[in-house]
């Protein structure tokens, strides 16, 4: 596979997380574990179709449990904190604050080995942050009544998110089809929580069913092996810089489908969040220049 061709699959990646917001709100009003059990389901029953008609099933042998580990608890403690923030706080809102994930990958990866965390990155990051503060702020005729808390759930999937991503460039030996495993333990997790903690709710219209679906087979679903492949196989960079425009993906997808409202208070919020992330790659794509004497 050429990096051109990886590049381009992991860019249907982006496009697919831009439904991501529209189609949880649809599939109300299933609680968040028992929705990440169902999409994770799906999505780990495709990936093992793909590999039965594929590789085979000996390529996931060789693959480290900690790897496994790492993945598995990502998607699952991202997903549940993301279903859970949009059961409880306003739809375009959260999904904003979630989608601050870009910028987080590009200050995080600052902070590898090899790369430099400069002052552009935190100008940009100080951008973003103020799209962020303008969404709740804009809500302070109404903030007796908001829970915060879905908020801030959202602002720890995105960093959850971020450092997934950003520890996953370590495992570029790690094949893509490990992504399953991934898929099927954060399943079986997920339906042990809603077991626990969770009444059984089941989508309430064939469109909910449908949302379900569609985050199975795409969002939750193909998405995390097309990003694989483009974050292990392609330009790791020009997907990064792509990524940063989910958030106005999302906020216009959720306009269109009727879920928010296209204020200007939210669309500043939504220009600001992108465009501080898209600053902080631009510095990114910046040769450093080496240290004298080091």
């Amino acid at each position: 596979m050429t990096r051109r061709n990886a590049t381009a699959i992991g860019f249907t990646a982006i496009l697919m997380w831009a439904l991501l917001a529209l189609l949880t709100i649809g599939s109300a009003p299933v609680p968040p574990f028992l929705l990440n059990a169902l999409c994770f389901g799906i999505g780990g029953s495709l990936g093992l179709i793909w590999l039965a008609i594929g590789p085979g099933f000996a390529v996931l042998r060789g693959i480290s449990w900690k790897v496994y580990a790492f993945g598995s608890l990502a998607l699952f403690g991202y997903h549940a904190l993301y279903f859970t923030a949009f059961r409880i706080a306003p739809a375009a809102e959260t999904g904003l604050i979630a989608y601050l994930w870009p910028l987080f990958i590009v200050l995080l990866s600052g902070l590898l080995p090899g790369e430099r965390l400069g002052l552009m990155h935190v100008f940009g990051a100080l951008i973003a942050f103020s799209g962020a503060a303008l969404i709740i702020l804009a809500r302070g005729d109404n903030g007796a009544t908001v829970p915060v808390s879905g908020l801030v759930l959202a602002f720890i999937c995105a960093i959850t998110w971020a450092t997934y991503s950003v520890l996953s460039r370590r495992l570029g030996a790690v094949p893509t089809e490990s992504v399953i495993v991934y898929c099927l333990v954060t399943a079986l997790l997920s339906l042990l929580a809603h077991v626990v903690f969770e009444e059984t709710l089941w989508p309430a219209s064939n469109w909910g069913w449908l949302s379900v679906a569609a985050l199975g087979l795409g969002p939750v679903g193909a998405a995390f092996f097309t990003w694989d492949v483009g974050m292990k196989k392609g330009d790791i960079q020009l997907l990064g810089v792509a990524s940063y425009a989910a958030p106005l993906l999302s906020t216009l997808a959720l306009v269109v489908g009727g879920r928010a409202q296209a204020t200007p208070i939210l669309l500043l919020a939504a220009v600001l969040i992108t465009g501080g992330a898209a600053l902080a790659a631009r510095a990114s794509l910046r040769p450093v220049r080496p240290v004298e004497g080091g």
